[in-house]
């Protein structure tokens, strides 16, 4: 995790756990978490493959441009990102532990930016957690954005989150952003992602990026791993 209030989240997440593998969405007091609440949602995975937003901040909404109750989460993802990330909320319910993506975000416009999402899972009436509480942070410079909402999402990395993780350093200031995409969202072969996970055999996310989104993640410092190749 890179952003300071992911920290935050996770450690008032893992205080009101109380014993318990996971807290329940009832014991969430908005007061406790009032500094990030207008970016703070919660998601309802019951169908991890089709996660629906039952409440969400409206900064977060501004950022996005919509209204996101009722709405799916998956809905700005890109269509290779959506497999990869309902295999990544199966796994974070199932082991009780939140999970941290990175990803890249743009306007219609092509304004991009790095954003952060902490989703830490929660039960609702039951031990059995069906349900995350989340945020978003924007870790880049904002300024692509200009007030434009945001129209597509694309995951580049992710990792289950340990409560004794330290703070990464998020005073450095952020990187310039490369020249403005001109070309569609059809993209060439490209290096593949690989999404870093606490198990033995992580999930893999293949992504295909164009030679701007490359230079992108080189200067947001995310790695992309060589294509393994066959004899």
């Amino acid at each position: 995790m890179k952003h300071r209030n992911s920290h935050l989240l996770v450690g008032y997440w893992s205080r009101l756990r109380k014993g318990r593998d996971v807290p329940d969405q009832t014991d969430v007091d908005p007061r406790a978490i009032k500094r990030m609440l207008s970016y703070v949602f919660i998601l309802d995975a019951a169908d991890t493959s089709r996660p629906v937003y039952r409440l969400a901040g409206t900064s977060l909404c501004d950022r996005f441009g919509i209204e996101l109750k009722g709405t799916n989460f998956f809905s700005h993802w890109d269509a290779q990102s959506r497999a990869g990330l309902a295999a990544l909320l199966r796994q974070s319910l199932a082991t009780r532990q939140p999970v941290c993506l990175s990803s890249i975000a743009a306007t219609a416009e092509h304004g991009m930016v790095e954003l952060e999402t902490i989703l830490a899972p929660v039960s609702f009436g039951s031990g059995q957690p069906l349900r995350f509480v989340g945020l978003v942070q924007v870790l880049s410079d904002p300024t692509p954005l200009a007030g434009r909402p945001i129209a597509y999402e694309k995951l580049v990395g992710s990792q289950l989150v340990r409560e004794d993780e330290p703070l990464s350093n998020i005073d450095v200031p952020p990187p310039p952003m490369p020249p403005m995409i001109t070309e569609g969202r059809s993209h060439p072969r490209a290096p593949h992602l690989r999404l870093v996970v606490s198990q033995d055999r992580p999930v893999t996310l293949h992504c295909d990026l164009d030679a701007p989104m490359q230079r992108l993640i080189e200067a947001l410092d995310i790695m992309a791993l060589p294509v393994e190749r066959t004899a």
